[in-house]
């Protein structure tokens, strides 16, 4: 099992860390929210602190979680949506398996084949393999770039067959609404990867499962992010 975050050299304890970055990755919060959601409890720490937490710390997170997820399915659906960074179009580009499950993002300037296929190269780097199928729209760049890479892989392009990963944008779509937009491609990248990794893990496909199903499966979950973080829950207040 792989160990939890070091939290050496931080005044707060580790379980009102892992609680602000946990909230802030979770909800449609901001950092200041976030600081008045503790000022509640009784925790007095700024929003400044709040976003060095979340920088420090969002992405071991994610990782962690990543780590002790099922092996991703075999079937990989791509998209590419636009967004707007301080008035500039760029290309953010997914990946999700057939459960939905979010394979990597990738912010870029373009939406051609050379991308296409930086995306894919990236893709099977982290996932060290291929899949059985590809799931594209009619994008021209994704045929250049599965021939390029990946030939012997059936390639689907439909528009029809890749509503899972235009579903799969809607919680970036509105957690950029809150943000009131990114503000550098960096920034943005790095929120992406560990919000990418974070926000799937509280949002069980709960249509599907009883009240008594979700709310065992959101215990697992809990316990999880526990055990990734290091640190217990915060009690609740009475």
């Amino acid at each position: 099992m792989d160990s939890a975050p070091s939290y050496r050299g931080h005044r707060y304890p580790a379980e009102v860390i892992s609680h602000c970055v946990g909230r802030y990755f979770r909800f449609p919060l901001s950092f200041r929210e976030v600081e008045e959601l503790m000022l509640e409890r009784g925790i007095l720490v700024s929003h400044e602190t709040v976003r060095r937490w979340c920088a420090t710390f969002g992405q071991a997170y994610a990782d962690g979680l990543r780590r002790r997820r099922p092996r991703p399915g075999d079937t990989w659906h791509l998209d590419e949506v636009f967004v707007k960074i301080n008035g500039v179009r760029q290309y953010l580009w997914r990946a999700v398996d057939q459960d939905g499950t979010v394979l990597d993002v990738l912010l870029q300037s373009k939406r051609d084949a050379k991308a296409a296929q930086r995306f894919l190269a990236k893709l099977m780097k982290k996932q060290q393999r291929v899949p059985r199928a590809l799931v594209t729209d009619r994008l021209r760049s994704y045929g250049t770039a599965h021939r390029e890479l990946m030939p012997s892989v059936e390639h689907r392009s439909h528009k029809g067959l890749n509503n899972r990963t235009e579903n799969s944008h809607q919680p970036t779509r509105q957690r950029e609404r809150a943000m009131k937009g990114f503000r550098s491609t960096g920034g943005a990248q790095r929120f992406l990867s560990a919000f990418s990794g974070i926000s799937p893990h509280f949002r069980p496909r709960r249509h599907l499962m009883t009240a008594s199903g979700y709310r065992a499966e959101m215990t697992v979950r809990f316990a999880i992010w526990e055990q990734v973080t290091g640190a217990t829950a915060l009690p609740t207040e009475a």
